[in-house]
C-alpha cells in the first residue's frame, strides 16, 4: 500500500487500521494528531502507587502549543503508518503511559530516539515538548529551577537609588525560573512530555538524583519555602516562553505524571535502582520502508528516482557500517534534489562517502 493509500484509509480524526492492534493501545506511533478526543478521558487512572494529587490546577490549564520543533524533527507530512512502527515500541510507550513510568530509550545515534518524544506529544495533543539537554556539568537543581539572587540584589539597589526609602522589595518570583524538569511537574490535567536527552553524558550521580522526583512527583523551591509565611503564593517564570505559574507554599507537586522520555546512546550503564523505576526500549536502525517514510515526511514531492536510489544505497551502507544517522540520508536527498546529483560526475560519490562515513575520527 502506498503512503497516499494509507492516508486515504485514515478516517477523519482517526488512525490507519492496524491488524490485530491491541485495544488498550492509545499511542499508535504515526504522529498523526488525534482529533476530538480528550486524552484525559481515554487514559485509564494510574495504579494506586503512581497516583498523585498535586494542585490546585491552574485556571488556564492548556498545554502550550508546539513552537515548531516537532515539525523540524518529524517533518510536515504524516507518512508513517502503523505498519512502519515496531510493535515493541508501541507496547512500551503505551505501558509507560498507563503506568506513569519514565521510558529509557537506547539505540545508535540518529535512530530517532529524541524524535519519539515529539511524536508522542504531537499525536496525543500534549503541546510543546520540554527538552532538557544533558551535559557532563548538568545537575538535578539546574533542571528543577534557578534563582537569580544577584539579579534581585541589583534590582533592589536600583529601586532604592531611584525611590529612596519608599522602594519596595522586588518580587522574589521575578527571579525564579523553573527548568524543563521543574516545569514538567507543575500540576495540570494532562501530562507534559519531558525529553531528557543523552542522559549517558551526565555525571554518575544524576540518575540516582532523579529517583526522588520520579517517585514523589514533587519538589520544593528552598528560596520560596523560606518566605512562605509572608508570601504563600508566588508567581514564577517557567521553561515555556512567556509563561508563568503560581507556586504555593514553596512546593510544586504534579497531578498528571509527565511522559518522561530519557535517551541514551548506550555509552554507559545506569544504576539498578534507576533502571528499576524506568521502562526500557531499544530503537533499532530503521529498515528500507521506514527510511522511505522518514524521507517522505521531510522532503515531499522530490524526484522519486534519485530519492529511491539514495534510500537503497543508504540502507546498504548503514547495514555495512553497523548503523548511520538518518539525518545524513536526509542531507544527501536534499543535496541530490537541489541539483547536486550528477550520477556520472566523479564528485558525487566522494560527497556521499563524506556524508555517510561512520561517526568516528580516523
Amino acid at each position: 500500500m502506498s503512503v497516499n493509500d494509507q492516508d486515504a484509509a485514515v478516517p477523519p480524526g482517526g488512525r490507519a487500521p492496524l491488524a490485530d492492534a491491541p485495544d488498550w493501545w492509545i499511542y499508535r506511533g504515526t504522529g498523526r494528531p488525534i482529533h476530538d478526543i480528550d486524552l484525559a478521558q481515554i487514559l485509564p487512572a494510574p495504579p494506586p502507587w503512581r497516583a498523585y494529587r498535586g494542585g490546585p490546577l491552574p485556571e488556564h490549564d492548556v498545554p502550550p502549543p508546539d513552537d515548531g520543533e516537532a515539525e523540524r524533527r518529524l517533518g510536515t507530512a504524516f507518512t508513517l503508518s502503523e505498519q512502519d512502527i515496531d510493535p515493541a515500541e508501541l507496547n512500551m510507550v503505551n505501558a509507560a503511559l498507563y503506568l506513569r513510568r519514565p521510558l529509557l530509550v537506547t539505540g545508535n545515534p540518529g535512530t530517532g530516539k529524541s524524535s519519539l518524544a515529539y511524536r508522542i506529544a504531537r499525536e496525543l495533543g500534549l503541546g510543546r515538548v520540554l527538552r532538557w539537554a544533558i551535559t557532563s556539568h548538568t545537575t538535578l537543581g539546574s533542571g528543577l529551577y534557578g534563582y537569580d539572587a544577584i539579579g534581585r540584589v541589583q534590582a533592589a539597589a536600583t529601586s532604592q537609588a531611584q525611590l529612596g526609602g519608599e522602594a519596595e522589595e522586588p518580587p522574589i518570583g521575578d527571579f525564579v525560573r523553573l527548568g524543563p524538569l521543574g516545569t514538567a511537574f507543575l500540576p495540570s490535567r494532562l501530562p507534559r512530555v519531558l525529553l531528557i536527552d543523552e542522559l549517558d553524558k551526565s555525571e554518575a550521580d544524576l540518575p540516582n538524583d532523579l529517583l526522588s522526583i520520579f517517585e514523589d512527583g514533587e519538589f520544593s523551591i528552598e528560596e520560596l519555602t523560606r518566605v512562605r509565611n509572608r508570601h504563600p503564593e508566588v508567581t514564577v517564570h517557567t521553561a515555556d516562553p512567556h509563561r508563568t505559574a503560581v507556586v504555593r507554599e514553596g512546593r510544586i507537586a504534579c497531578r498528571a505524571f509527565p511522559v518522561v522520555v530519557l535517551t541514551s546512546n548506550g555509552e554507559r550503564e545506569f544504576p539498578p535502582a534507576f533502571l528499576r523505576r524506568c521502562l526500557q526500549l531499544r530503537i533499532e536502525n530503521p529498515d528500507l520502508e521506514q527510511l522511505a517514510a522518514i524521507v517522505a515526511g521531510h522532503l515531499t514531492g522530490e524526484n522519486g528516482g534519485h530519492r529511491d536510489r539514495l534510500i537503497r544505497e543508504f540502507a546498504e551502507r548503514s547495514k555495512a557500517e553497523g548503523g548511520l544517522p538518518t539525518d545524513r540520508l536526509l542531507d544527501a536527498v536534499y543535496l541530490a534534489t537541489s541539483g547536486a546529483y550528477q550520477p556520472d560526475h566523479e564528485t558525487w560519490p566522494s560527497l556521499v562517502d563524506a556524508l555517510w562515513q561512520r561517526l568516528t575520527v580516523r
